[in-house]
């Protein structure tokens, strides 16, 4: 019985050496992570009302866009995604430009969400010079937005 106990201790220590070792190296690999493109002055990141100050390093990581391919029940799709300025409003369609300079057009259809201000709103509603995050699916060459989401001005 005497082994057990010491077999126990010695595991949940090392357990507990393993989780202090990845608390603290964790946010110091998310700020050592090399950036684009030097930016002249960095707001203090704000508290995470749930997670507190320990998720601010994650909050800087923004990527600007980006595409995966996912599988689901009916086959493997391409999903994209982009956070840039609306550049062009024409119809169904709108372009959006990221911070690198990459441009998108997506096109909208009766399935396409989209978030203004926190709150629901439409496609008309969306104005040339916002700054939104897409989100949609890619096929050919052809990006439909699923969700378009314009956050609330500061």
């Amino acid at each position: 019985m005497r082994t057990n106990r010491k077999t126990i201790a010695a595991g949940a220590g090392a357990a507990g050496l393993l989780g202090l070792g990845l608390y603290l190296a964790v946010p110091a690999a998310a700020n050592s992570a090399p950036s684009p493109s030097p930016s002249s002055t960095t707001a203090a990141p704000k508290e995470h009302p749930r997670h507190g100050k320990r998720m601010a390093p994650l909050r800087r990581v923004r990527g600007v866009h980006g595409e995966a391919t996912v599988r689901r029940k009916d086959g493997f799709h391409l999903a994209d995604w982009q956070r840039g300025k609306i550049t062009a409003i024409s119809g169904t369609s709108f372009t959006v430009r990221s911070a690198d300079g990459a441009t998108w057009t997506w096109t909208t259809n009766a399935d396409t969400r989209v978030r203004k201000d926190g709150g629901k709103s439409t496609v008309s509603a969306l104005t040339n010079g916002a700054q939104v995050f897409v989100l949609g699916e890619r096929s050919g060459d052809t990006r439909t937005a699923k969700l378009v989401r314009e956050p609330k001005k500061r």
